[in-house]
């Protein structure tokens, strides 16, 4: 089996995806350096979820972001961008009190001992969100809710609010949980709180190396065996690929048989069967000419997302979101056009040895050519 695909009720005029989080205004540097050096900065916009809903906005995707941001110009420039990407921000909410967070980074990517980030959100507007001021008619009217460990990190409401979305409930939508450990945001805190969500939630994406650092747990076999729950969980491996189990699992997720919530999908990539078995796929990366490795794992996160509305296979919604990140890989921000997407569907189509010899560089997302040209040398 392929694990879970959103529903088709109402396919015309349903929201595809809800994505909730904190989205805060980026101030990216002029050139190289440390953060002390560098004259100046330009402005974009940087949020793990908004990142999703633009993505997928681009790529087709009836989309929406939810969130909380100041009455001040940043929160404008934030809500007006975003909405400039097709998403609708029509159930964003204003603090009158509370600013916009923002933050500077280097421009060295984050993995090198030399990047630094300078972030202020302490007391933001997205901090204070809770499950008394959000609009829970607008979270809960997609086929897809997705959610990330980022959110529970900025507040005890935040995390209270995480809990009771990702709580079995009547008419649940399909529930996504990118883990999405932030280190720095669990100074003090237990991330171990992170495993109870994902546990909660229908499809997690998780890297190794998060789930080492947040949780001591060592291995994809050994990941799934702590999220036992999810009907699909994916494993990023970093330049190894990814692998993704898929099953039915014990337990419902929802009390809405006929949505997004217990659907199985279409297409298979190997056998399944009995309740608690795992079907295992794994997809190796694709060779990317990196420019900013910024933004990759939330383009992962919406390529596969958007496979997974449409009822790919399980294999071809892992090569989506390998094609969705090196679009964002081989470009300087966290946002960028995906390519068509009949010039992604070609591409996931291609046998495994076709697929090992592509390598992607700056550019490869506006090339109209057939697969065998898309390589580059």
């Amino acid at each position: 089996m392929s694990g879970p695909a959103a529903g088709t009720a109402d396919a015309a005029t349903t929201t595809d995806v809800v994505c909730l989080g904190e989205s805060m205004v980026t101030f990216l540097p002029s050139q190289p350096g440390r953060l002390a050096d560098v004259p100046s900065f330009g402005r974009g916009i940087g949020g793990a979820e908004s990142n999703v809903a633009c993505a997928l906005a681009a790529a087709g995707h009836r989309a929406a972001w939810v969130g909380r941001v100041g009455a001040d110009g940043f929160g404008d420039h934030l809500v007006e961008t975003i909405a400039s990407y097709g998403v609708d921000t029509s159930a964003v909410r204003r603090d009158p009190v509370r600013p916009t967070g923002i933050y500077f980074r280097t421009a060295t990517d984050r993995g090198t001992d030399t990047h630094e980030v300078a972030y202020y959100r302490a007391g933001s507007a997205a901090s204070a969100m809770s499950p008394d001021n959000v609009p829970y008619e607008d979270l809960l009217a997609g086929r897809i809710l997705h959610l990330s460990g980022i959110t529970a990190a900025l507040s005890a409401d935040c995390l209270a609010l995480l809990r009771d979305l990702t709580a079995p409930r009547p008419g649940r939508p399909l529930v996504s949980f990118d883990v999405n450990h932030r280190p720095h945001l669990w100074r003090g805190g237990d991330a171990s709180v992170l495993l109870e969500l994902a546990r909660r939630a229908d499809l997690v994406f998780v890297g190794e190396d998060e789930a080492e650092e947040a949780w001591g747990i060592v291995g994809a076999e050994a990941i799934r065996a702590a999220l036992p729950e999810p009907a699909v969980v994916v494993v990023k491996r970093g330049s190894a690929g990814a692998t993704v189990f898929s099953g039915l699992r014990p337990g419902p997720r929802s009390s809405n048989a006929g949505g997004a919530g217990n659907a199985a999908g279409a297409g298979s990539s190997g056998a399944g069967g009995a309740e608690g078995s795992d079907t295992v796929t794994l997809v190796p990366a694709l060779r990317v000419d990196v420019v900013a490795a910024v933004g990759a794992g939330d383009a992962f996160a919406a390529g596969f997302l958007s496979a997974t509305l449409r009822g790919l296979p399980v294999r071809e919604r892992v090569r989506h979101g390998h094609l969705m990140a090196a679009a964002v890989l081989t470009v300087p921000g966290d946002l960028t056009d995906p390519p068509a997407r009949d010039h992604a569907d070609r591409l996931a189509a291609l046998d495994d040895d076709a697929w090992g010899r592509l390598r992607l560089g700056p550019g490869w997302t506006a090339a109209d050519r057939a697969p065998e040209e898309v390589r580059t040398p």
